[in-house]
C-alpha cells in the first residue's frame, strides 16, 4: 500500500497510462488481424484498405511512449512484405 500522497499519485498515473496503453495496443492488434484475415482470403483490394489502416493506426501508436518507432516500423515492413507477395501472386496468377 502506498504511504506518501506522491506515492498515491504515482499508484494513479500508473493505472491510467497502463489502460491507455493496453487500449493502444489492443486497438494495434485488432486492425493487424483485420489485414490478415484479408490476406488469408486473398482479397488484394481489401488487404490494400486495411494496410493503410494498419499503418495510420501503428503510426499514431509510435508516436506516443506505447511503442517505439522501430517496432512500428518493424510491423509496417512485414506487413508490407506479405501485401507484397500477395500482389504479386495474383499479378502472375
Amino acid at each position: 500500500m502506498p504511504n506518501t500522497e506522491s506515492a498515491r499519485k504515482r499508484v494513479r498515473q500508473s493505472a491510467r497510462r497502463q489502460a491507455l496503453n493496453s487500449w493502444r495496443k489492443r486497438k494495434v492488434k485488432a486492425s493487424v488481424k483485420s489485414f490478415l484475415s484479408a490476406i488469408q482470403e486473398r482479397n488484394v483490394a481489401g488487404a490494400e484498405e486495411e494496410f493503410r489502416k494498419v499503418v495510420s493506426v501503428l503510426d499514431r501508436v509510435s508516436s506516443t511512449s506505447t511503442m517505439h518507432r522501430n517496432t512500428a516500423a518493424r510491423r509496417k515492413s512485414r506487413l508490407a512484405q506479405r501485401l507484397n507477395a500477395l500482389r504479386a501472386e495474383h499479378a502472375g496468377g
